[in-house]
């Protein structure tokens, strides 16, 4: 859907992932920070050309570095990168307990070694990032799965990476529950992974 952008529905109550993510911080982070996001978008693209405003979020971010310089560039990269990341972080969370696919864990074990190294990856990713940022597992053009690290509200789609999941280090996201605990919270945060969505979003990209 292109501009105007509006915030997707939660599948969820804001207190189905107590006791990892509590009801506040959801109300909270999906309330004001992602509806802000989304506001701040559609206020940058109101004034853009047709041309991007008929862009789907997923291109502008995607040709992000050919969008032209000031305020349209910028409010893509911050205010659209928000609203796409938080559109998939909502997704990769499930209130239903859930175990990856044999299938899956063995497309894990190719491009890590097995569950336990992606895991270790990713989690060192998630903790030392320095100030606020993302965790990610992303599928490269060569259809190899990678983890990596982004500042802010900075997209994969910028550097041609399709993002599978992704766990949110900003503060907002688990600082009422979790204080300066960032380590735990991204510990924690397996228990509530939607490993279906991750595993379907993957078949679907592959095809």
């Amino acid at each position: 859907m292109p501009y105007p952008f509006a915030m997707i529905p939660l599948e969820y109550a804001f207190n189905a992932l107590e006791p990892i993510i509590d009801e506040r911080t959801m109300e909270i982070h999906y309330g004001k920070h992602y509806k802000g996001y989304v506001d701040k978008l559609n206020a940058v693209l109101k004034g853009a050309d047709e041309e991007y405003q008929k862009m789907e979020l997923e291109e502008l971010l995607s040709d992000l570095n050919s969008l032209p310089s000031g305020p349209i560039h910028n409010g893509v990269r911050d205010f659209g990168g928000g609203v796409y990341n938080h559109g998939l972080f909502w997704k990769v969370m499930s209130p239903k307990k859930q175990e990856l696919s044999k299938d899956f864990a063995e497309k894990l074990k190719k491009y890590f070694g097995s569950f336990k190294n992606f895991k270790e990856e990713f989690n060192k990713t998630a903790k030392v990032l320095f100030g606020s940022g993302w965790a990610w597992l992303c599928i490269d053009k060569g259809g190899n799965l990678v983890v990596m690290g982004t500042k802010n509200q900075d997209s994969p789609l910028t550097e041609g990476l399709y993002p599978l999941f992704c766990i949110d280090v900003w503060e907002h996201a688990y600082y009422l529950k979790y204080q300066n605990r960032r380590a735990d919270f991204v510990d924690d945060f397996w228990d509530i992974v939607n490993w279906e969505f991750i595993e379907k979003r993957y078949d679907e990209y592959m095809k």
